[in-house]
């Protein structure tokens, strides 16, 4: 059956489409030279329309497409129209319960997953909208056409809800799922530490995406969550206690928490590893062979000894070397020399050889030939940065002659030779589970072994403990953003925050808090405190009363109670402590550097050196141009690091912090203090 225009119509109208024919499934609509062919599957609407003389068809199709036939006689159309709506809606009665049927095997597959006793994920959730979306995609009917058939209705409507509202929908029914678990389990959440654990402790511990950043403040109880998390995840059976991998930066915070998964949880079979211990197994396991660390690594003097006297021995047999190295001292670092052979002024070479432990760390950490090196630095500084690689070379070779000769391996070399054996297939990673401590210091070498790890098994979780506002060891390549946006390395998943400290008091919170956060590239969080305090729990006092401060301390603090002393660096530990135990028997009071007390704690906090200058805090930046490319930009805020190392200093106090300054040179953190409200006072 078909439908022409009229001789006049045709004439009249000038449209491409002039004819219009009923098919088996669909319609053919044509003319002179165009010609369009329309399947019922993709027809959403017939219209029939009458104009002043003639008639006219309407075909809507997806994607806001219309197709029109213009000037036929009006009862031919309409009679056309009624045979052509017919047959379409036969064919669509015909289709409906294809349709449903699809429809309902979505319904019920989504109804079981909803269902289960388990945290749904970000990724599995967009699975299923896609799988949603495939279904629509093979359905015979057009999708918006189904909310038409009874049959079809009420499951694509629900498919069409998941769809819209999937995400606030996963959270709400996580956050159920949680509320439950916290109620079910709550014997395990009062027990499992030695204090119970806090609901946002709770929750982080049961959050169930595959990358889990968990902030952890100062005193939040961030090892308690980790205890936690590994108990948990082998109480519900979701992983063997091999197939769960606990990460540490340091061998001592490593046996601290292999101490309290024992004692808590009871168990060996759990065991928190260092990263470097972890790159051993990965070589030992997919190598067949055990390398053996260097002595530069693990004895201070030898390694200073070797860079000093290889520094000293290029500058004194190669003038261009000497050179050199005089340009670069005073202009990148600021000293001035002595003529003549400076390098063998031993006061100098002690100087110098610390930054070169630095320099020579960095380069190890970045690997790779040292023409790679200096084309990944920035354009602005890559050519003086080739200049004081060239430098470098000598004391690099001499490194790994040394390395060679001891047939050992160092630190950085460790990590990079893991990597390859896991790039390369050598060792399958057994773990489905990954627990990371300080996460704020991690750094781009680490971060591409978790990575290779994680390649090895699409289903391994990253469960992450951090806090971005104690990230103070930049100087050692860490790098801040692994943790500020930590989605972005790490992949979707969620972010939760601790928000309640059992440290300090609402006083320090309050000043620490608001100092800390003036940076915008700190992440927002709340931190709360339960206890309260006056004003003077934080107060600032000229670092000339340190003495008075001492004997007033002397006669109410009880021996139980420990006082921290804390300088920006160790020779500032003040001479007066010598005399400590004889001068003020009663007080139980030690030192650090506040880079040293990061995971301390004590009742009384002094921090020393608040003054400008030099030596001064916050410490004025002065980086050579062999930091400037290697380690990760700076955030372009002021003294941003600084700032994060006065902030783990105040936060080390329970009860009452005193901030000593310079009064003829005061740090520029004191005016910024004094503003925020920290009363100063003239004395004790």
């Amino acid at each position: 059956m078909e439908l022409k225009a009229t001789s006049l119509g045709k004439h009249l109208a000038q449209h491409p489409y002039n004819r219009v024919r009923l098919l088996a499934a669909g319609v053919e609509v044509s003319g002179q030279k165009h010609e369009y062919l329309i399947p019922f599957n993709q027809l959403l609407a017939i219209r029939c329309k009458r104009g002043l003389v003639w008639g006219e068809l309407e075909f809507s199709l997806p994607d806001n497409k219309v197709v029109r036939l213009h000037g036929t006689e009006w009862q031919e159309t309409q009679r056309f129209y009624h045979y052509l709506n017919q047959a379409w809606q036969a064919w669509s009665q015909q289709m409906s319960p294809i349709a449903a049927e699809v429809l309902q095997q979505q319904v019920a597959s989504l109804s079981e997953f909803e269902q289960q006793d388990r945290w749904l994920k970000r990724q599995e959730v967009a699975n299923w909208g896609e799988k949603i979306r495939d279904a629509f995609s093979s359905q015979p009917l057009p999708v918006s056409r189904l909310e038409e058939f009874e049959s079809c209705r009420e499951a694509y409507l629900f498919c069409q809800r998941w769809l819209e509202n999937s995400e606030a929908q996963r959270q709400q029914r996580n956050r159920r799922w949680t509320e439950k678990m916290l109620a079910q389990y709550a014997d395990f959440f009062a027990g499992v530490e030695s204090s119970p654990l806090s609901a946002s402790q709770a929750s982080a511990v049961v959050n169930g995406e595959e990358a889990v950043l968990v902030l952890a403040g100062a005193g939040s109880g961030k090892t308690s969550v980790l205890v936690a998390r590994a108990g948990w995840l082998l109480m519900r059976k979701a992983a063997a206690a091999e197939q769960i991998l606990l990460l540490s930066f340091g061998r001592r915070a490593a046996e601290e928490m292999n101490h309290r998964l024992k004692t808590r949880l009871g168990s060996d079979d759990v065991e928190a590893r260092t990263f470097h211990s972890l790159a051993l197994h990965i070589i030992q396991q997919g190598s067949n062979r055990s390398p053996v660390i260097s002595k530069l690594e693990t004895d201070g003097a030898l390694r200073r000894r070797l860079l000093t006297e290889t520094w000293q021995q290029q500058c004194s047999e190669k003038k261009a070397q000497a050179s050199g190295w005089r340009q670069w001292l005073h202009e990148d670092l600021g000293w001035e020399l002595d003529e003549g052979a400076y390098w063998q002024d031993e006061t100098l070479a002690n100087r110098v050889g610390e930054r070169l432990e630095r320099w020579l760390e960095l380069m190890r950490m970045h690997g790779g030939a040292q023409a790679a090196m200096i084309e990944s630095a920035p354009e602005a500084v890559r050519e003086l940065f080739s200049k004081r690689v060239k430098l470098m070379a000598p004391l690099l070779k001499a490194w790994k002659s040394a390395l060679k000769e001891e047939g050992a391996v160092d630190f950085a070399g460790l990590i990079h030779q893991a990597i390859a054996v896991l790039e390369k297939g050598r060792f399958i990673s057994p773990w489905k589970h990954i627990l990371v401590d300080e996460f704020q210091d991690m750094s781009p070498q680490r971060a591409a072994l978790l990575a290779a790890l994680r390649r090895q098994n699409s289903q391994t979780s990253l469960f992450a403990v951090g806090d971005d506002w104690q990230a103070i060891y930049r100087f050692s390549g860490a790098e801040m953003a692994l943790t500020t946006a930590f989605h972005h390395y790490f992949g979707e998943g969620e972010r939760c925050v601790l928000d309640t400290t059992w440290r300090f008091n609402e006083r320090i919170g309050e000043i620490a808090n608001d100092f800390i956060q003036r940076n915008p590239s700190q992440l927002k969080k709340p931190l709360n405190s339960l206890s309260k305090a006056t004003k003077k729990a934080l107060s600032l006092l000229p670092e000339s009363q340190l003495e008075a401060l001492l004997n007033k301390l002397s006669g109410y603090v009880t021996q139980e109670e420990e006082i921290l002393i804390l300088a920006r660096y160790h020779y500032q530990q003040p001479t007066l402590l010598a005399k400590a135990k004889t001068r003020w028997p009663g007080l139980n009071i030690s030192f650090a550097t506040i880079h040293a007390s990061k995971g301390q704690e004590a009742d009384y906090v002094l921090v020393l050196g608040l003054k400008s200058g030099e030596d001064g805090f916050p410490a004025a930046a002065r980086e050579s141009v062999i930091e400037q490319a290697l380690l990760p930009q700076p955030e372009d805020f002021p003294d941003a690091e600084e700032r994060r190392l006065a902030y783990v200093a105040i936060t080390r106090a329970k009860k009452q912090v005193w901030l000593l300054f310079d009064s003829d040179a005061p740090s520029g953190f004191v005016a910024e203090f004094k503003r925020m409200g920290v009363p100063l006072l003239r004395k004790p």
